[in-house]
């Protein structure tokens, strides 16, 4: 049965547990030496730009942005986008995408950049990053590297880096 409504909510601190465990049945150990997550691996996520689904009680899925800069341009790795396998295929993923990147049009940023599936991510937006224009410190299929640009941003050009942020 295809569930019609879900809560959308902020992530909350308290989160981080069943956040993980979501992540770990989703993509398993090996979601460690991924590209994407080594780019994340010592950089908080934005909290402003963070949700849970919820069915019930229950998180059902989560999205994540976690700044960076393409080169000098400042932007947002979007992931992991995770739905648990228990919920999949009813919508909660698109969801959760479409309300994270409302979010982040809302606070002024302009690019964003994932891994994925062009035929999931393209109608929301996300494009192929043209060959070598935007690299990472690691491999990735250059097929499923994808950019959305916010408000007629121009393509970011240069190297992946991880950006803290300070308080």
């Amino acid at each position: 049965m295809k569930q019609s409504t879900w809560v959308i909510r902020l992530e909350e601190t308290s989160d981080t547990s069943e956040i993980e465990q979501l992540q770990a049945e989703a993509f398993g150990p090996g979601r460690f030496v991924r590209t994407a997550f080594q780019v994340r691996k010592d950089v908080p996520h934005r909290p402003d730009l963070s949700f849970v689904g919820l069915s019930g009680s229950d998180i059902a899925g989560s999205i994540r942005l976690t700044p960076i800069h393409i080169g000098e341009t400042p932007a947002l790795l979007l992931g992991p986008l995770t739905v648990s396998p228990a919920f999949k295929n009813r919508g909660l993923g698109k969801l959760l995408l479409q309300i994270a990147l409302n979010a982040v049009e809302a606070a002024g940023d302009r690019i964003v950049l994932l891994v994925g599936d062009a035929p999931y991510y393209g109608p929301f937006g996300f494009e192929q990053v043209p060959m070598g224009k935007i690299t990472l410190p690691g491999p990735v299929d250059p097929a499923r590297l994808l950019v959305a640009r916010l408000k007629g941003a121009d393509m970011p050009d240069g190297a992946v880096s991880a950006t803290m942020r300070t308080a």
